[in-house]
């Protein structure tokens, strides 16, 4: 398990301890992850993902799971996140053609 957004793909960066003599040694940024479950309307289920806390204010942001990948720019989403975009628009479309008919 990468330490890695699973929507965002905010990452690990580096960068420099520097103490008080100007000495400076390496050192990893870690992002703040947290496992989150998030409930999507459209497949009627929760969704387990481990997300960034700046993600997961985005999302409510927005509305919930469903709204944020359904307005996000799929280049700009992971695989993972593609991926749940592709679900939610399916369950979406199947809903609205059985209500239509």
């Amino acid at each position: 398990m990468s330490r890695r957004c699973e929507i965002t793909g905010k990452g690990v960066l580096s960068g420099n301890n520097v103490s008080h003599a100007n000495n400076k040694t390496r050192r990893r940024f870690l992002p703040n992850l947290q496992v989150a479950s998030l409930l999507s309307d459209a497949l009627g289920q929760t969704v387990r993902l481990r997300l960034s806390t700046r993600a997961i204010r985005t999302i409510e942001h927005n509305g919930g799971i469903d709204a944020f990948l359904l307005g996000t720019n799929a280049s700009k989403l992971t695989e993972r996140g593609q991926e749940l975009k592709r679900k939610i628009s399916s369950a979406k479309a199947k809903r609205t053609a059985a209500q239509a008919s």
